[in-house]
């Protein structure tokens, strides 16, 4: 059975920062494209962080700078570390799981992991 399940959401004041974790199963981990995304209450679901199997990164531009994405096959998870973060980053952010080369079959994700930054 494949999970994807996320842990370290919480609340912080904004300029804290928090660790996001992403533990997973059921898969070759290795071989899949890994990303974060986040929705916030009556926006659109959008793509935050993303890390492929060679390591390469890509970033929302209203997240660069502030959070980096990495992940550790050997403990078949994914990380991502947010640090200066803003009221505007409060959202539920899930976890993604996708085959690389790209696939619709072989697609996953979290329940997400909720994060409230608020003084």
């Amino acid at each position: 059975q494949v999970q994807l399940v996320e842990s370290g959401g919480g609340l912080v004041q904004p300029g804290g920062s928090l660790r996001l974790s992403c533990a997973a199963s059921g898969i070759i981990f290795s071989a899949y494209v890994m990303r974060w995304y986040r929705q916030a209450p009556g926006k659109q679901r959008e793509l935050v962080a993303a890390i492929t199997s060679g390591n390469s990164t890509n970033y929302a531009d209203s997240v660069k700078g502030r959070f980096t994405i990495s992940r550790d096959n050997a403990k078949n998870t994914v990380n991502l570390q947010m640090n200066s973060l803003k009221p505007e980053d409060t959202a539920l952010y899930y976890c993604n799981a996708e085959l690389n080369p790209s696939s619709t079959r072989y697609k996953y994700w979290g329940r997400g992991t909720q994060v409230t930054v608020s003084s």
